[in-house]
């Protein structure tokens, strides 16, 4: 049964080592980065392991309350998936499913009711992957990627 751990000295190493396919590293930036993100956005950023047994399977980041605009005005709040690192030899086998139920799961308990993601557009990327969980692409981008959202 997977489950999410916080970062610790203990798995620091076993989530550096998460790794997606070399054909799509194009695609999520490593885990390096995020936790460097996230250090450096403390209290927005909610970086997590995804472990299932003692074999650690993927990664993931999610992002609470944040003013989606950058404007400051604070009339476009939102909460998300940031970035979704699920290793290589792991992949379809559920736990990408898995970490959107776990980020949405954290979104409703804070009193959130959507979820907001992004993935890179185009034939190989994972937007079917997110549609088929539910998610509706709104027609904008971020950082030239897709967004979608998940009513929750």
């Amino acid at each position: 049964m997977p489950r999410l751990e916080e970062l610790t000295p203990a798995n620091l190493d076993a989530a550096l080592a998460v790794r997606v396919h070399p054909d799509q590293e194009h695609r999520v930036a490593p885990v390096v980065k995020s936790l460097a993100e996230a250090y450096v956005h403390p209290g927005v950023a909610w970086p997590r392991l995804i472990v299932d047994g003692d074999r650690p399977v993927g990664f993931l980041m999610a992002f609470f309350d944040i003013d989606w605009k950058g404007d400051g005005s604070g009339d476009d709040i939102r909460s998300g998936l940031w970035r979704l690192n699920i290793a290589a030899a792991e992949q379809g086998r559920g736990y990408g499913r898995f970490a959107v139920d776990a980020v949405a799961a954290e979104i409703r308990r804070r009193g959130g009711s959507r979820l907001t993601t992004t993935w890179h557009p185009g034939p190989t990327g994972p937007e079917e992957f997110y549609v088929r969980l539910g998610f509706r692409p709104t027609g904008e981008t971020s950082g030239g990627d897709a967004v979608g959202e998940l009513d929750l």
